[in-house]
């Protein structure tokens, strides 16, 4: 195996080229390697492999060369020194925390969460003697008060599922660091390009690559970012040993996905923007929410955290449910999914779905309303999708 030699390349550059290894045949796109395991030349060589004395590839589980190629080229985007992919982004999540933690120790963690990660966080955490505590992000005063002397780990995800909230990572990264604490993130909203966390101060970075890296509706997958001594002591052993791998045959999609990455990123956040503004002065609308726009209540952060908006919207329709319901269902080009990210434009009634499972006094305190849907804007041409929303909304009302 050759490698590419790493240059000093801008971030669509590293995602044609970054990582590749390429064989003998001297293949143009990367080889998929669909190999469980792998032969060695003595028993020698074998002893040497599993040593960690010579280098090279033991078991598809550990590592495999298409897998290693998707691995490094989210390290060159990220800036992170080292990266394990998953089968799911909630792989990718729950192995970040529960490889750090022991019973005894105390999280804290953003109360908008994702519905699976905060089902990790209030349900499964405490069934191994985990304590956890919820505060509301962007009041970085909870999060200095939440800290106790066994708190190890701050999790949080920004922009936020579904309502786009926005928490200062910087400074709860400061906060972590005093308290010795570990800071995860989930920065699959922002996507690798609008966002660095790990340049913010996070430790440990975590994306669902099933979003907008692949983000055209053909795989699972996801991936952990940190620095190499974390990824040695930590989650090295975890990984190997519970298996939550990625597939070669994902990694190798997934590597076709971040080819095209920033094109599609920057053409859905571009028809995002414009769809935002248009529904702000709809009158069947009564509240949009986007990382764009300068009324948005973390406008500030926005500014010098993120270097551009979000391919999603947050928005209530006026009616409660049933307009929502309404609204959705008599949409054409636009499709009910809970999925997002993805090259065409997906809508979902949060409530009832992705976090369905939250009491209702809980999604009301997130800002999560009867009437609340989340859009994520594909790559259709702003003025057809415009143009759907329009008539659903006029039909509907």
């Amino acid at each position: 195996m050759t490698s590419e030699t790493k240059r000093n390349w801008k971030p669509a550059t590293a995602l044609v080229h970054g990582g590749t290894q390429r064989s003998a045949f001297g293949e143009t796109s990367e080889a998929l390697y669909l190999t469980q395991g792998f032969v060695y030349d003595s028993a020698e060589a074998a002893e040497a492999r599993f040593k960690g004395e010579a280098p090279g590839f033991i078991y598809s589980r550990y590592a495999n060369p298409t897998v290693d190629m998707f691995e490094r080229r989210m390290c060159e985007l990220e800036g992170a020194e080292e990266a394990r992919a998953t089968a799911s982004g909630m792989a990718a999540v729950a192995a970040a925390l529960l490889c750090s933690l022991c019973a005894g120790d105390h999280v804290v963690a953003a109360r908008a969460l994702f519905g699976s990660c905060r089902w990790i966080v209030e349900t499964l955490m405490p069934k191994y003697g985990i304590e956890t505590t919820l505060v509301d992000g962007t009041d970085i005063d909870a999060w200095k008060r939440a800290v106790r002397a066994n708190t190890k780990l701050f999790f949080l995800e920004s922009p936020t599922n579904p309502t786009l909230e926005v928490i200062d990572i910087a400074a709860v990264a400061e906060i972590a660091n005093e308290s010795g604490a570990l800071l995860v993130v989930d920065n699959v909203f922002a996507t690798p390009l609008q966002q660095k966390p790990l340049a913010l101060g996070a430790h440990v970075v975590v994306y669902s690559a099933t979003k907008h890296i692949d983000g055209q509706g053909r795989c699972l997958g996801g991936v952990v970012l940190s620095d190499k001594a974390w990824i040695d002591e930590k989650l090295h052993d975890y990984f190997r040993h519970t298996g939550p791998s990625l597939s070669p045959f994902n990694a190798w999609t997934l590597l076709k996905g971040l080819e095209t990455l920033p094109l599609r990123v920057r053409q859905q956040t571009e028809s995002a923007a414009r769809i935002a503004g248009h529904l702000a002065c709809h009158p069947a609308i009564e509240r949009v929410v986007y990382p764009g726009r300068n009324d948005h209540p973390q406008a500030e952060i926005i500014a010098r955290q993120m270097t551009g908006g979000s391919t999603l919207i947050c928005f209530d329709v006026k009616g409660g449910k049933g307009a929502a319901f309404s609204f959705q269902n008599r949409l054409d080009l636009i499709r009910i999914s809970n999925n997002l990210g993805d090259a065409k434009s997906l809508i979902t009634h949060p409530a009832t779905t992705t976090h369905k499972n939250l009491a209702e006094a809980a999604r009301l305190e997130l800002g999560i309303n009867p009437g609340t849907v989340r859009l994520s804007v594909g790559l259709e041409d702003a003025d057809d999708l415009i143009d759907d929303l329009d008539r659903a909304l006029a039909q509907a009302a």
